[in-house]
């Protein structure tokens, strides 16, 4: 069954404090707080899609290996020379600066 997320409803309209219930769908949304009786409303959260798109494996996919491997070049700037260095990749010179 499902958790949904609840909060009380302030006597000036404006949301109080938030609790959890586990409820099946088909249940009615609850109008009261099952132990207070004030009123409550459901609260609609976005979802946790702890899925392939999480900066760690964005980062992960960005790795050197990884890039060389789908035929990409990556150049990282030196900081004390302004100059670009090859750190992925066959193609192109190994080290680029900046003209002027």
């Amino acid at each position: 069954m499902p958790i949904y997320v609840y909060e009380v409803v302030q006597a000036d309209g404006t949301p109080g404090p938030r609790f959890e219930i586990q409820q099946s769908m088909s249940e009615a949304p609850l109008e009261k707080h099952p132990e207070t009786g004030e009123p409550v409303r459901r609260v609609f959260l976005p979802p946790n899609l702890a899925s392939k798109y999480t900066p760690a494996q964005t980062n992960k996919r960005l790795e050197n290996k990884n890039l060389e491997k789908a035929g990409f070049t990556k150049y990282e700037k030196d900081k004390l020379t302004g100059r670009y260095h090859r750190t992925a990749g066959k193609e192109g010179p190994d080290v680029i600066q900046r003209p002027g």
